[in-house]
């Protein structure tokens, strides 16, 4: 039977994730939190080179002891987090902590057994404010690394300018024009206009806006 998935960028500013487990997968796993506004706990005796870069950038925290078992190492957490992820190298281990977690409304992820968990975690191509999630469904994550680095060489300098320039004429235009769709149409204009394209190419921002508001100012009369 075919499952269906659903790829979504959770808000998590102010949430806590919890990672069981320090070694190189944890390490990959949890570069996918840093960046959520969440506060993420890495809980393990060992850690990886990786973790360890990331305390010292104050993007996690470190908490180095030994979970040996599911269920009481849950119980006494207080608050419990939002998120756990199990990701030692004991399955069973895992399992229990997944399942220990899951009754206290946990979202839960346990890195070797899908169907004990709420949520896969995609590759993600990530170009300054560009997030674009590859997932092949757990059928190949070799394949997903591959289309992830394809897809960050698509973006372009110019692509990430544009997304400031829409951002800003985006308020501006929320200020101004009352209507959606004429605030809509207008963006696409900006978006489509070869002149603002050009500048943008050559690095030129303010050029590029000063191009997009004279645009306004012409539709406007």
């Amino acid at each position: 039977m075919l499952t269906r998935k659903l790829l979504l960028d959770l808000k998590l500013e102010g949430k806590t994730v919890i990672v069981v487990g320090g070694g190189a997968e944890a390490y990959r796993k949890t570069q996918s939190f840093v960046d959520s506004g969440a506060t993420i706990w890495v809980i393990s005796k060992t850690f990886s080179e990786g973790i360890e870069k990331l305390s010292a950038e104050k993007k996690v925290i470190l908490l180095k002891t030994e979970v040996k078992e599911g269920t009481s190492f849950v119980d006494c957490l207080n608050p419990k987090p939002d998120i756990l992820l199990a990701i030692t190298n004991d399955s069973i281990l895992n399992a229990k902590l997944v399942s220990a977690a899951k009754p206290w409304g946990c979202i839960v992820y346990s890195v070797d057994n899908p169907g004990l968990s709420d949520f896969i975690l995609p590759a993600v191509a990530r170009v300054g404010d560009v997030k674009v999630a590859i997932s092949t469904g757990g059928r190949s994550p070799a394949m997903a690394h591959v289309l992830r680095e394809r897809i960050e060489k698509l973006v372009k300098p110019e692509d990430l300018l544009e997304i400031e320039l829409q951002a800003n004429i985006r308020s501006f235009l929320k200020g101004k024009v009352s209507d959606p769709k004429v605030r809509s149409k207008l963006l696409y204009e900006i978006l489509n206009n070869s002149n603002i394209k050009e500048a943008l190419c050559e690095g030129k921002l303010q050029e590029a806006q000063d191009l997009a508001m004279r645009l306004i100012e012409k539709r406007e009369k």
